[in-house]
C-alpha cells in the first residue's frame, strides 16, 4: 500500500508538471503569435507606424531610391535633383556635436547625380533639402547630408530666409514632440525650363516640406509650400494640408497609418498649434 501511494503521488506530480507546461508554452506560443514579448502586460501600449519615410509617386516619374545616414532620398535622374528627401528627426537629435562639414560630394551609384562644381557661378544655392543642422548627431549622418542627390537649385534669398526659418522651426517642433517625420523636395511645373551647369540641373520653381507628428496624443500634420524666389510675410501664409500639397504633388504621404488616422490628419492643419510651444 505505501509503495501504491509513493507512485500515485509520484504520477500526480508528473501529471501536474505537464499541465504547468503544457500552459507556459501555449502562453507563449500565443505571445509570439501577435508578435509581442510574452512578458509586456499590454502588447498594445506602444505604437509604431512603419515605412512613413516612403512616399508613392506617378510611376511616370523616374525614381531612385537610397537610404543614407539619417535619411532617404528619391532621386530623379531627369532632373539631377531629387524628387524627395525624407527623414525622422528625434528630439535626442537635437544637438551640436559636431560642426558643419561643408564637404559636397557626388554620389556615383546614383544615376545622373550631379557634381558640386555643377552650381559653381549659377546664381543658385546648393539647397539642402535634409539640413546639415538637423544631422549634427553623427560624423557620418554630417558627411552624408552635403551629398549631391540631397541638394536642390535654391534662390538665396529662399535658402537664407524663409526656409530657414522653417529649418530652425522643425527643430523646434521635434523637440517638442519627440519624433517628427520630414519630407522635403521640389516642384516643378511644365514651364521649369531653366538647367544650370553641364549635366543640366533643373530649376524648380518651388518647393514643398510636410510634418507629421504621429506619436503625440493626438497625432497631427501640416505642410508648407514656397516659391523659389523671397518669400516674405509669415509662416502661415505658406501653410496648407498634407491632402492640398498631394494634389500638388500628385504623391501620396504617410499611406502606412491607419485609414482613418491618415485621412485625419492629412485634411485637417492647424498653425496656431504647430506653432504651440507646448
Amino acid at each position: 500500500m505505501k509503495n501504491y501511494n509513493k507512485f500515485a503521488i509520484v504520477g500526480l506530480i508528473i501529471c501536474f508538471c505537464f499541465i504547468i507546461a503544457g500552459c507556459y508554452l501555449a502562453f507563449n506560443s500565443n505571445a509570439e503569435d501577435k508578435g509581442v514579448s510574452p512578458t509586456y502586460e499590454d502588447p498594445e501600449e506602444e505604437t509604431f507606424y512603419p515605412d512613413l519615410l516612403l512616399v508613392s509617386i506617378p510611376e511616370k516619374i523616374p525614381q531612385q531610391i537610397k537610404e543614407y545616414t539619417g535619411f532617404t532620398v528619391s532621386f530623379n535622374k531627369d532632373n539631377h535633383t531629387p524628387n524627395y528627401v525624407s527623414w525622422e528627426l528625434l528630439d535626442k537629435e537635437i544637438v551640436n556635436e559636431r560642426s558643419r562639414s561643408d564637404k559636397f560630394w557626388q554620389d556615383e551609384e546614383i544615376i545622373g547625380c550631379p557634381s558640386h562644381k555643377d552650381y559653381s557661378y549659377s546664381g543658385y544655392d546648393r539647397g539642402h533639402m535634409c539640413p546639415a543642422a538637423d544631422q549634427k548627431w553623427s560624423d557620418e549622418a554630417m558627411n552624408d547630408c552635403f551629398v549631391m542627390s540631397n541638394m536642390c537649385p535654391q534662390d538665396h534669398r529662399l535658402n537664407a530666409g524663409a526656409w530657414n526659418t522653417l529649418e530652425n522651426k522643425e527643430r523646434q517642433w521635434a523637440k517638442r514632440d519627440g519624433s517628427l517625420i520630414i519630407i522635403a523636395g521640389p516642384i516643378y511645373s511644365e514651364y521649369d525650363s531653366k538647367t544650370i551647369g553641364d549635366i543640366g540641373v533643373r530649376v524648380p520653381s518651388a518647393f514643398f516640406k510636410a510634418f507629421l507628428a504621429p506619436y503625440v496624443e493626438k497625432p497631427r500634420a501640416i505642410a508648407f509650400v514656397y516659391p523659389n524666389m523671397e518669400a516674405p510675410g509669415n509662416m502661415q501664409d505658406y501653410a496648407m494640408s498634407i491632402d492640398q500639397l498631394e494634389e500638388i504633388l500628385n504623391y501620396d504621404f504617410f499611406s502606412s497609418l491607419p485609414d482613418n488616422l491618415e485621412e485625419k490628419v492629412e485634411a485637417n492643419y492647424s498653425f496656431i498649434e504647430w506653432n504651440n510651444s507646448k
